[in-house]
């Protein structure tokens, strides 16, 4: 009945936030842009600049990719995107992130979201850091993490590219995905300019004076290019793409040449295009800065513009090249491959002739003259597109190291509890115990974040319904502490998690033994209360999970109820509120043994349940145990044995104390006796 209960809540309660009105959205859109038209019902807009021209796309990302979180909600991002396929903003709309919201706060959340500020679509954006701590070979553009939050900003990071690709491929044609061609540098091929010129390596645009004024014709411009020749040509244009080394050399001298070697060093992934203007034209105005963007010339590829800019080189050409046009007006422009240009497909280059009418005030017109260019495909080497790990892969790779010390740390931990005689029987176990319990604090808790919350039992919970379990995966330490748990319920019940790896478990254990230390009174309360108290956890779980699925807005503050949060992944860095809460619970345990796990914990309660997958009961008895011994109940720190000698396993922490009695002949009851009876005969 309240499974049947919990599922109509979740279905009843709506997954997924609707997208943000014109009006909403609008406030959103800052100078020098504006929002313009609805592209459809997912929340994609078009963005308009200053000019009301198209800039590029506004979108959210929940509607294009709703990808749960922890909470069980996908977080909703606002992405500017422009025509080019770079970001242009990333701004965070809604998100339920328990880490973001009682945890660090949003603001790391947002300063990881600045980043992606003119990266490209086409750039392949990993999270992390690179892999074998190298990264100058990898065509990866890493972008820094959030410490503490790896999971959650690996799930926003998923939502912007799936969205952002989402858009690319419908509305941005030509934007490709994959890594753009280099020069080959070891590809040598003597060439003259003969050779360039009958085999189509020199793009050539040729407009004469006669060709201009037809443009013009019909304009108010028409009659002002008096004095040009109509016969001679008015723009006589050579483009040479300079990339492929060979192609440099036979056009460049050899001065050049080392310029443009140094130059590529500073800069691999430019590629660098040398013009060559013949005729009356020039290439830029008379006020154009070097090291811009040339004022007359534009380029395009596959209807998205280039970057174009002055390369800042003064070419000198080879010797052999005709004389005419080492007195032509030159000019080595650069474009940025990792912007998606492909000198090996074709592009247009545009040239923009101005003509001005009127003495005062002059009305500029203009006319563009196109050349289309392509370089062959021999000249250059073409990566093959790196393989988008996926982030189950990336998340194992970036802790691989933790992974395989926590590895080995549960398997000997495991080892040492399935000789648990041996273990109990050490004169040195408490001190060892101690130990394993300083390790589970400082390397699963405080450095691996492996502290399991009632947080991932909420988001699979919702998780089942709405079909978002691959959550998850997204933390594999954490995934398989879950593992190691779920192998301690077939073997040991609840007592393999709760009393060996829980950090917040942990410390309170410490927290006993320091009020020992201190002489202390030791609370227990009576029998009748501790077994109410024993029905508060399971409670708080029930209570945790259905306002998840009823109020999932309020899940995350419902959740501190467990001080897990404040005491482990937070390292006690919060708000006075939240230490009081934490703090005040290892204050109870100095007096009353573990009060947090035996009562309020919810996660305890989780446990509980999955001790009853138990297959054997691993914690040997006598027939005399409880008729009439009953020192091992009256030593059990959690009230886990019944007077009949019988264990309670789901109270049961696998401590070992009474292990530890049962095997000693010195202080077991039945075993003293024996021995006295033995002695007597």
């Amino acid at each position: 009945m309240i499974r049947f209960l919990l599922l109509w809540l979740a279905f009843a309660t709506p997954l997924c936030a609707e997208v943000l009105t014109r009006d909403a959205l609008s406030a959103l859109i800052l100078a020098p842009y504006e929002l313009g038209a609805p592209v459809n019902d997912k929340g994609v807009w078009t963005l308009l600049n200053s000019g009301g021209g198209e800039a590029g796309f506004v979108f959210e990302t929940e509607p294009l990719a709703p990808l749960p979180g922890f909470s069980g909600a996908p977080i909703d991002l606002l992405v500017l995107l422009d025509r080019e396929g770079r970001f242009i903003d990333v701004r965070l709309l809604r998100q339920n992130e328990p880490i973001f919201v009682s945890g660090l706060g949003e603001a790391p959340f947002r300063a990881f979201l600045e980043q992606y500020r003119g990266h490209a679509i086409s750039e392949p954006l990993v999270v992390g850091t690179p892999y074998g701590g190298g990264g100058t070979a990898s065509d990866n553009v890493y972008l820094d993490g959030v410490t503490k939050a790896t999971a959650s900003v690996r799930i926003a990071h998923d939502s912007i590219l799936a969205a952002t690709l989402a858009v690319a491929r419908d509305k941005m044609q030509g934007v490709g995905a994959g890594p753009a061609p280099r020069p080959d540098p070891a590809h040598d091929e003597a060439l003259s300019w003969k050779d360039l010129l009958d085999q189509g390596l020199v793009g050539r645009l040729r407009v004469s004076g006669a060709q201009l004024d037809a443009a013009f014709a019909g304009t108010k411009w028409a009659q002002d290019g008096a004095g040009i020749d109509p016969e001679a040509p008015f723009i006589d244009l050579y483009v040479i793409d300079l990339g492929p080394p060979a192609l440099a050399r036979a056009v460049l001298a050899p001065e050049t040449l080392s310029e443009i070697a140094r130059f590529t060093a500073r800069a691999p992934d430019d590629e660098l295009v040398l013009l060559i203007e013949a005729g009356q034209h020039g290439l830029v105005s008379a006020d154009f800065v070097r090291n811009t963007a040339p004022d007359r010339l534009t380029a395009t590829q596959d209807g998205l513009p280039l970057v174009l800019r002055d390369a800042d080189i003064l070419p000198e050409l080879a010797a052999d090249l005709p004389p005419e046009l080492s007195e032509a007006t030159k000019m080595v422009v650069r474009l940025d491959r990792r912007l998606g240009f492909d000198p090996t497909r074709p592009w247009e280059l545009r040239l923009q002739a101005v003509r001005e009418h009127g003495m005062f005030q002059a009305e500029v017109g203009s006319a563009h003259f196109p050349l289309v260019l392509q370089t062959p495909e021999r000249f250059f080497l073409r990566p093959a597109a790196p393989d988008r790990i996926s982030p189950v892969q990336q998340a194992l790779r970036n802790r691989a190291a933790d992974l395989w010390a926590l590895g080995g740390f549960l398997g000997l931990l495991m080892a040492a509890l399935l000789a648990q005689s041996r273990l109990a029987g050490l004169r040195a176990f408490t001190p060892v115990r101690l130990g394993i319990l300083c390790v589970v604090i400082g390397f699963v808790g405080f450095w691996g974040q492996g502290q399991l919350s009632i947080v991932t039992v909420m988001a699979v919970a919702r998780g089942l319904v709405s079909g978002g379990l691959e959550v998850l995966l997204y933390d594999p330490f954490g995934l398989a502490i879950w593992g190691a748990a779920g192998i301690g319920f077939l073997l040991w019940g609840r007592g393999f998690f709760c009393g060996w790896l829980c950090p917040f478990g942990a410390m309170q254990e410490f927290a006993h033994h320091a009020g020992r230390l201190l002489r202390l009174p030791r609370i227990e309360p009576p029998a009748s209360l501790a077994r109410v108290l024993l029905w508060t956890g399971p409670v708080a779980a029930v209570a945790l999970v259905a306002v998840a699925f009823l109020a999932p807005q309020h899940a995350e503050a419902a959740a501190e109820i467990e001080p897990f949060k404040t005491a482990i992944t937070m390292h006690f860095d919060r708000p006075w509120p939240y230490l009081i809460w934490a703090m005040g619970w290892i204050a109870v345990s100095m007096v009353w043994f573990k009060g947090f796990c035996r009562s309020l914990c919810p996660l305890g309660a989780v446990m509980r349940l999955g001790g009853l997958l138990r297959l054997r009961a691993f914690i040997p008895r006598r027939a005399d145990c409880g008729k009439p011994c009953q020192l091992c109940r009256v030593r059990c720190a959690y009230g886990a044995i019944k007077r009949t000698g019988e264990i309670r396993y789901s109270e049961c922490f696998q401590c070992l104390d009474c292990v530890a009695i049962h095997d000693d002949k010195s202080r077991c009851v039945p075993l003293v006796l024996a021995a006295k009876r033995k002695a007597r005969a």
